[in-house]
C-alpha cells in the first residue's frame, strides 16, 4: 500500500513536472504578435520592465508573454533592459523576441539628414528620427571649443553635413551623430571632388557656401549650374555677388519678397552688397544636387540675373548690366501691378 501511494505521490510530481515544461516550452515558443507586418518599438533609457512589456502588448499587439515575463526574471533582464530600435515580425517567437531585447541586437533605421536653412532645424529634424534630444544635439553644436576641435566657426559649421539618407542606431548619442557626419562629409569630399573644388578656385567649405546661395535662388534644378557660374564669373572678377538670399540671411528675414534700398544698407557680413567675395559662410545646408551644381556650374559669360516677371521662380539671365536693367524693370513692374512690397 505504501509502495503504491509513493508510486502515485511520484507520477503527480512527474505529471506537474511535465504540465510545466509543456506550459513553460509553449509560453517561450508562442508567437505572440498580432501585427500584420514588421514593426518597430523603441527602447528608451527610461524604460523597465513593464514599460518594455507595455510596448509589446501595445504596439506590437502581444498576447500571453508570460513566457517573456518567465524569461525576464529568470535572466534578471530588468537589470540590464539595453535602450535601440527592435523591429519584429509577425511571425516571431517569444524566446527570439526576448533574446534580441535581452542582447541589444538592434535593427537599424534610417536617418534622414536635410537640407534646412538653420542648424536648430537640422536638430530637430534629426532628433525626431534617432534617441537623442534635439536639445543635447544642439547644445554641443553651440559649443565653441568642440565646434573648434572639428575644424568649424559657427559660420562655417553648416558645411559639415552632407544631407542624405543614412542607416545609424537609433540610440546613438549627440557626438556619435556628429562623428558620423565627419566620416560622411570626408567620404563626400573625396580626392575627385576636392580637387574639381581647387580648379574653380574653391575650398569645400566655399563650395558649400556658394551651393546655398544657389539653393535660396531656385528650386529649379536645371538652373542650379548656371546659377553657379555667374556667381562663380562675378567671383573671378571681383565683382559683388549681389546675391538677395544672403540679405535676407543677415536681416533673418526669410520672408520677404522684395528687397529695398534699406534693406540693402543693413551691414552685415552677409549683405553681399556691401561686401566682396563669398559670405563667412552657408545659409544653409545645401543638398547634394546644390553640392554638384557648383562643382558641375555651366560655363558662360552672364554676369546678371534677376525673377522672371512670371513669376515662374526661375530668371532672365544677362551679360550686360543695360540688359539686367531692362529685366529688372519687368520685374519691378510686375511686383508693383501684384501690389508686393
Amino acid at each position: 500500500m505504501k509502495k503504491k501511494t509513493l508510486f502515485i505521490a511520484i507520477g503527480i510530481v512527474l505529471l506537474v513536472a511535465a504540465c510545466g515544461i509543456v506550459t513553460a516550452y509553449t509560453c517561450i515558443l508562442n508567437r505572440p504578435l498580432k501585427i500584420e507586418k514588421p514593426t518597430f518599438i523603441y527602447i528608451d533609457t527610461d524604460d523597465n520592465i513593464d514599460s518594455v512589456c507595455y510596448k509589446l502588448e501595445h504596439q506590437l499587439l502581444a498576447s500571453r508573454i508570460t513566457g517573456f515575463r518567465m524569461l525576464a526574471s529568470y535572466t534578471h533582464y530588468a537589470e540590464n533592459i539595453h535602450t535601440g530600435a527592435y523591429r519584429f515580425a509577425p511571425e516571431e517567437r517569444t524566446w527570439h523576441i526576448f533574446r534580441r531585447l535581452q542582447a541589444g541586437n538592434q535593427t537599424p533605421v534610417r536617418l534622414t539628414v536635410p537640407s534646412v536653412r538653420t542648424i536648430g532645424m537640422l536638430c530637430k529634424a534629426v532628433s525626431r528620427q534617432i534617441m537623442a534630444d534635439s536639445a543635447d544635439i544642439a547644445s554641443l553644436l553651440a559649443d565653441s571649443t568642440y565646434r573648434a576641435s572639428l575644424g568649424y566657426t559657427a559660420y562655417t559649421l553648416p558645411a559639415l553635413f552632407i544631407p542624405n539618407t543614412y542607416e545609424v542606431y537609433w540610440n546613438i548619442g549627440a557626438k556619435e551623430f556628429v562623428s558620423r557626419m565627419q566620416k560622411e562629409h570626408k567620404r563626400f569630399w573625396n580626392e575627385q571632388r576636392t580637387t574639381q573644388a581647387k580648379a574653380i578656385g574653391l575650398t569645400p567649405d566655399e563650395v558649400s557656401t556658394l551651393a546655398s546661395i544657389v539653393e535660396e535662388e531656385t528650386a529649379n534644378q536645371a538652373e542650379k549650374p548656371v546659377i553657379a557660374g555667374l556667381y562663380i564669373n562675378r567671383l573671378h572678377r571681383g565683382m559683388l555677388l549681389q546675391a538677395d538670399p544672403t540679405v535676407k540671411f543677415g536681416l533673418q528675414a526669410f520672408g520677404l519678397r522684395r528687397i529695398l534700398n534699406k534693406h540693402l544698407e543693413y551691414d552685415s557680413p552677409y549683405n553681399t552688397y556691401k561686401y566682396t567675395g563669398l559670405p563667412p559662410g552657408p545659409i544653409r545646408i545645401p543638398s547634394i544636387q546644390g553640392l554638384e551644381s557648383v562643382l558641375h556650374y555651366t560655363h558662360h559669360d552672364y554676369l546678371y540675373m534677376c525673377a522672371k516677371e512670371d513669376f515662374s521662380g526661375t530668371h532672365n539671365f544677362a551679360r550686360t548690366l543695360q540688359q539686367h536693367l531692362a529685366n529688372a524693370r519687368r520685374y519691378q513692374q510686375a511686383l508693383n501691378r501684384r501690389n508686393i512690397r
